[in-house]
């Protein structure tokens, strides 16, 4: 029986052709977008299924269909793709001179209230260093800071965190934004539940603070009155401004945005409402040189 091919002889060449077939939903057009000829390119295919020994395509009238063992193959070969990007994309800042690179992975929380202020002080000590950041909800922080996207998170404490390492990064209080005209105006603090009978703003589905209003509002035997998802906290705010419902914000974000749009908060009574930001990082593993530099920065001073 014919051995597999070895994973570490695959090509990168003919991983990028692989997802180009599967984007362009056909050989003739993959191999014109990577520059190769049709006839290589079939060999290419040909060859790297017959190296793993699996079939990656059916082909019929509509084209070229993934199989199962093709649908597994597309997303380590995307995921290979990127890290080889970004190895090129660091030795060359290492060429000019920069002498670190960390990735890093944060809610939005903590990437609009609080890094920014943290990374300018980090850089003024650091200026040969770069930071990768990337904006993912709590469960996709935690999820990359395991499969090793990156070295370090921050994520809200209040989740499942599994087998990371955690530190403590900052706290606040979730408040209810509205117009100074809203009928709850100047009637807090507020119960969770108070707020329900009205119309709300919500921050996107996949985030923690809309999770934990849904939980509230299921535990207080209600419904949540979701008029809109928006992307952001700019977005909540500009959108209750404009009357379409209440949002729930960290009370940081009144002060980077409502204020200025004239808007009013009134604090919830919700022990929920006390939040944790957390540092995460893999447990048992060694952070580079960079990344602990950072993680020391951002960390509480004793």
């Amino acid at each position: 029986m014919t051995q597999p091919m070895p994973v570490d002889r695959i090509s990168l060449t003919t991983l990028r052709l692989f997802v180009a077939v599967v984007e362009e939903g056909s050989l003739s057009k993959a191999a014109e977008r990577e520059s190769i000829a049709t006839s290589a390119a079939s060999r290419r295919l040909n060859d790297l299924e017959s190296g793993l020994d699996v079939v990656l395509f059916t082909r019929n009238s509509r084209g070229m269909q993934l199989t199962l063992a093709g649908e597994s193959l597309l997303q380590h070969a995307r995921r290979m793709l990127l890290a080889a990007s970004a190895l090129s994309s660091e030795l060359l800042e290492y060429r000019r001179g920069i002498r670190g690179h960390i990735r890093m992975l944060a809610n939005l929380s903590a990437i609009v209230a609080y890094l920014p202020e943290a990374l300018e002080a980090f850089f003024l000590e650091h200026p040969d260093l770069r930071i990768e950041l990337e904006e993912r909800p709590t469960p996709g922080v935690v999820r990359g800071i395991q499969e090793g996207w990156a070295e370090i998170g921050v994520c809200s404490g209040d989740s499942e965190l599994g087998d990371l390492a955690v530190l403590p990064f900052r706290r606040d209080r979730l408040v209810m934004l509205m117009r100074p005209d809203h009928p709850l105006a100047g009637h807090g603090p507020l119960a969770f539940a108070d707020t329900l009978p009205y119309d709300q703003v919500a921050l996107h589905a996949e985030s923690s603070i809309f999770t934990r209003s849904q939980i509230a509002a299921r535990d207080a035997g209600r419904s949540l009155r979701r008029r809109i998802h928006v992307p952001g906290f700019d977005a909540i705010c500009r959108t209750v401004q404009a009357g379409l419902g209440i949002g729930l914000v960290p009370e940081p974000v009144f002060e980077l945005f409502g204020r200025s749009m004239k808007l009013h908060f009134e604090p919830l009574t919700d022990a929920w409402a006390e939040r944790e930001l957390k540092l995460v990082y893999r447990n048992g593993r060694t952070l580079s040189t960079a990344a602990q530099q950072l993680l020391d920065h951002l960390r509480p001073k004793d």
